[in-house]
């Protein structure tokens, strides 16, 4: 089955980057295999090249952030402490204020600037705010692996393979030397038990089969002797030279090498013993151990998941089987200690009883119409001629222009050709009808543009077909937008092609998933075990300094991983309008706006929307009733100060008219005094 896949998978690619080969269409046009009388261009249009770029490409754009949430007790317990603490000053806000003010006390138990008002911004703040360091720590390690393995170049190689052939695969590993590993699988080397299931998840053995070059297996098995490595090397040059894929590149100098993994079970046994002091001890013993009738031992055991690992030199017998053992530095999840998974993540979308799909191999069929349509297109126009001219040369010899000229038929094409008139004569010189009354006429040849017009429609049909087949309409990349529909019309169109081929996408989502999960596990190895421990740890100081204290605990806690996607262009847009119509509406601040947008989970953000707005309106009621707070309290202190000017007022006034009585009487008492 291996080999009937990997000619399978050859002829996808070739046909996805347009190099199929031409052998079906020379035996569709030529005649018992004569191919003597035509002299065509025989390469073949890559049509297909162009669906899957728009493809991959398209989902390369899509980008995403790689979260992680940490589940172990001591992590749900803080968590869980950390809201409690936020429920508890929400409840006392009113008292904690009171307190500060009287007292001066801060009695928050947590930041009173971020405190939530109702449970809705409770659970956005959860959601949003809160986060670890733990948690940090531990996605800061899974995408320095990432990098460091340059993931991101892998991930398009793993999505070519998902739309071109219909199956992506990946492999992770770890050792003490290099640390963790990702490493790119070409499915076409894959080998794997029967499967019903697209995710690959209950597989009991998987392997991959590589090209070795013969110092390199020396180098991995250096108790090979040079008779096992000729022999080895005899076996690959037969193999090549069976292969009815050619290779640009021969060498001689390499094998087929199989490295696969086997799942199977075993008794993880201990012997209970016990101590002096009344206590019990557990020793680890294999799983033929037997105790001894005795009161001071008892045998536990469970049942475990164990994967064992082997190299096989493809072509020869079990003899040369290079190694075959327990797999070490298995990855086992702190959930469930008994469950061991696979190094190797596979992802088939289109899985069906065991048959492989793929986009590539849907329109395979309309390809070869179109390069057949385009192959008797070249004929017909290598048979094509100008239009020319049909001259009556007996009918000229009866013609007499009256001057003395010749009526001769260079003479005649001349006037024909450029006046485009012509003389002839109803009527021989003997008076008989003439035959020959038209000298010169016009012959029409181009009969064979209704073919070429066929020709093209039957392309344009067959590539309207591959579109239909596979939902990339011509709004995906814009090759032919129609000029009278609106913009709106446009992205819906588009938003559909994506909807057609979303399935990729998540299948490759869902490998990168599975491999940020088994990088997750392996992490502990990495701080527990391997020697480039603190080196690992220094890396990841680049990103956060305050982070490396956390990460020497990383391998005590246990982790989920989710993968957060940027949304698309038609989600980004609703989101807009709905902050555009806010801002226009004033019902948000431009503050909000800008926090609304940093949010990439679409739903997270309506939230955040629907709370900062109806905080807004809390706080524009408020400034309105404090507005009309201020100006009743001001139209009170001017009446006031009104009132208060009309008693000074009215004051000075009866002071004056008492100063001006007094001057009176004071006068008058002068008066008195000056007679007397």
């Amino acid at each position: 089955r291996w080999s009937v896949y990997k000619e399978s998978f050859h002829s996808l690619r070739l046909y996805a980057r347009g190099e199929q080969s031409v052998r079906k269409y020379k035996d569709e046009l030529s005649i018992n295999g004569d191919l003597s009388y035509l002299n065509l261009d025989w390469k073949p249009i890559p049509i297909i090249s162009k669906f899957v770029d728009i493809v991959v490409n398209g989902m390369a754009d899509r980008s995403y952030d790689i979260k992680a949430y940490s589940q172990d007790p001591a992590a749900i317990k803080e968590r869980t402490d950390y809201v409690e603490n936020i429920v508890s000053d929400m409840q006392a806000k009113g008292f904690n204020d009171q307190v500060a003010q009287q007292f001066g006390i801060d009695m928050y138990k947590t930041d009173q600037s971020k405190l939530p008002e109702t449970s809705e911004e409770l659970e956005l703040h959860m959601q949003l705010d809160y986060k670890q360091s733990i948690e940090i720590a531990e996605e800061e390690a899974i995408n320095s692996v990432f990098d460091k393995n340059k993931y991101e170049y892998i991930s398009k190689r793993i999505n070519n393979d998902l739309v071109t052939i219909g199956i992506g695969a990946v492999k992770n590993s770890f050792n003490k030397s290099e640390g963790i590993k990702i490493e790119y699988v070409d499915p076409a080397n894959l080998v794997y038990s029967p499967t019903e299931s697209p995710y690959f998840e209950d597989i009991y053995y998987v392997g991959e089969v590589k090209d070795i070059y013969i110092n390199e297996l020396k180098k991995e098995f250096p108790d090979l002797s040079d008779e096992d490595l000729e022999k080895y090397r005899n076996i690959g040059g037969s193999q090549r030279n069976t292969s009815s894929i050619s290779k640009k590149q021969d060498d001689d100098n390499s094998v087929k090498v199989l490295y696969f993994e086997y799942k199977t079970y075993m008794n993880e046994v201990y012997k209970i013993k016990n101590t002096s002091t009344g206590g019990k001890k557990a020793i680890k013993k294999d799983d033929g151990f037997d105790p001894p009738k005795n009161e001071d031992y008892e045998k536990v055991n469970r049942v475990i998941e164990v994967i064992y690992e082997g190299v096989k030199i493809i072509g020869t017998g079990s003899e040369d089987v290079l190694k075959w053992e327990l797999k070490k530095n298995m990855i086992r999840p702190k959930a469930d200690t008994t469950k061991a998974v696979m190094s190797y993540s596979v992802c088939a979308p289109r899985l069906y009883q065991g048959r492989i799909e793929s986009l590539v191999g849907r329109i395979t069929g309309f390809a070869d119409m179109i390069q057949i349509t385009h192959l008797k297109l070249q004929q017909v126009l290598s048979k094509m001629v100008p239009d020319g001219v049909y001259l009556d040369a007996d009918a000229l010899a009866e013609i007499d222009l009256g001057n003395g000229t010749n009526y001769n038929p260079a003479e005649a094409l001349n006037m024909f050709f450029q006046t485009g008139s012509v003389i002839g004569r109803s009527m021989t010189q003997d008076g008989d009808m003439n035959r020959g009354s038209m000298p010169i006429q016009e012959l029409n040849t181009s009969g064979k543009g209704g073919k070429i017009q066929s020709l093209i429609q039957t392309y344009n049909y067959y590539l309207q077909m591959m579109r239909d087949v596979t939902g990339l309409n011509e709004a995906r990349d814009g090759s032919m937008p129609d000029k009278d529909a609106l913009v709106g019309i446009q992205k819906i169109a588009a938003a559909n092609s994506n909807t057609a081929t979303r399935h990729l996408l998540q299948s490759s989502l869902y490998l990168t998933l599975a491999t940020a999960e088994c990088i997750s596990m392996r992490i502990s190895d990495v701080i527990e075990y391997s020697p480039t421990r603190k080196s690992f740890i220094k890396t990841l100081g680049k990103f956060n300094v305050g982070t490396l204290k956390e990460m020497a605990s990383l391998h005590l806690h246990d982790f989920g991983v989710f993968l957060e996607l940027t949304p698309d262009e038609e989600e980004k847009a609703t989101l807009e309008n709905n902050i555009q119509m806010a801002l226009q509406q004033q019902s948000i601040y431009l503050e909000d706006a800008i926090d609304i947008r940093e949010v990439r989970n679409i739903k997270l953000a309506n939230q955040l929307l629907k709370i900062r707005r109806k905080k807004k309106q809390i706080l524009d009621q408020q400034t309105a009733e404090r507005n009309i707070q201020t100006q009743a309290q001001a139209n009170a202190e001017s009446a006031e100060r009104a009132a208060a000017a009309e008693m000074q007022k009215n004051q000075a006034m009866v002071e004056s008219d008492v100063q001006v009585e007094q001057m009176k009487a004071q006068l008058e008492m002068q008066k008195m005094e000056r007679e007397a």
